[in-house]
């Protein structure tokens, strides 16, 4: 299909001329004498890919139906023709958004080489257009399937988490209670430390995982109300490692299980199973330790009564620097005891 040229010029000799130049070359134009009668033209429903317009016109001037075009069809370029042999016209004309000037009087070749270059920019800009457009569906389309996706492996995730917890549960019912706890005084700690959203999944997942490495522990061991000989004693410190190597095989525990296998070291590189030291234990290790210790102590156990959480406050305070990173303490104390109790009652509730 021929494109189709807007002319607009006052002096109908004029335009006749443009308009039969165009014609032999192959190009549809249809006429109009001044800006108003132009912008009835377009408004009329007809399409055109190119408005060639005169400069100086009476009642709306070459300037004045460039803005309107611009406004109305930003695709549609705008060639300004001007018998005014003034540079800073031609420029003006530019900076208003005209594809290009065309000064009088201009040859035929003239005429048709402005417009040729004219219509490739066009073209090259609704190509560039579409294909942006095109771009934009396909990224929007995969980023819905990788949505999709995210949320069926995320569902899966919380599938695996809650098969190993209900695996852990039928071994050690009391450890239930306990794993739920150790989340939230780990996340209570975790945000109080300043610790991203991410980082904090990772700890919670690790903290509400971290005995279950108990699942390999014999239940006479587990439950047996005495203290442990040091046979078993060695026995049960194998769960950190027992715990860590069966998430080892999901890779989205992974981290997690870092955390199982490190909440037993000691920051003065003294706990087990490898004697990890400072920095060496994973931060969210470090939490989960303060963490587990806090419900311990407040917690009854087959071998002793609960304490008061002013007895955990010191018990922690004391071991800082030994047992405790000291910024992971310094963290949980600061933080008021009501949000203690608010959390294990919580826990209770549900």
């Amino acid at each position: 299909m021929a494109e189709r040229i807007l002319v607009v010029e006052d002096e109908e000799p004029i335009r006749k001329i443009i308009v039969s130049m165009l014609r032999t070359a192959k190009f549809e134009s249809e006429e109009a004498a001044d800006g108003l009668e132009a912008l009835a033209v377009l408004e009329s429903g007809k399409e055109f890919e190119l408005v060639l317009s005169n400069l100086m016109m009476p009642n709306l001037d070459g300037i004045g139906l460039l803005e309107r075009v611009k406004d109305k069809y930003p695709d549609m370029p705008v060639v300004i023709v001007t018998g005014v042999h003034d540079i800073s016209v031609a420029l003006a004309a530019m900076r208003n958004g005209a594809y290009d000037y065309l000064l009088k009087p201009f040859s035929r070749e003239q005429l048709l080489n402005t417009v040729s270059r004219a219509l490739e920019s066009r073209r090259l800009n609704v190509e560039n257009r579409d294909y942006q457009r095109s771009l934009e569906s396909l990224v929007k389309a995969r980023t819905d399937q990788l949505q999709a996706a995210m949320s069926s492996l995320e569902r899966s995730y919380n599938m695996t988490l809650e098969g190993l917890g209900e695996a852990l549960r039928m071994k050690d019912s009391a450890t239930e209670g306990h794993s739920k706890r150790v989340i939230a005084f780990a996340i209570g700690i975790a945000r109080a430390m300043g610790l991203g959203r991410e980082k904090i999944a990772v700890i919670a997942r690790g903290a509400f995982l971290h005995d279950i490495g108990k699942i390999a522990i014999p239940s006479s061991i587990l439950s047996k109300p005495g203290a442990l000989t040091p046979d078993e004693t060695a026995i049960m410190r194998q769960h950190c490692f027992h715990g860590y190597k069966m998430l080892q095989k999901l890779p989205f525990l992974a981290e997690a299980g870092e955390i199982i296998y490190a909440h037993h070291e000691r920051f003065d590189g003294t706990g087990y199973p490898r004697m990890l030291k400072g920095e060496q234990i994973p931060v969210g290790a470090r939490i989960v330790a303060v963490a587990n210790a806090l419900d311990s102590i407040t917690s009854d156990l087959p071998y002793r009564h609960a304490q008061s959480l002013g007895a955990a406050r010191e018990e922690i305070r004391r071991w800082s620097g030994r047992q405790f990173d000291p910024q992971v303490v310094e963290a949980f104390l600061s933080m008021p005891d009501k949000i203690w109790d608010d959390l294990r009652n919580h826990i209770v509730d549900n």
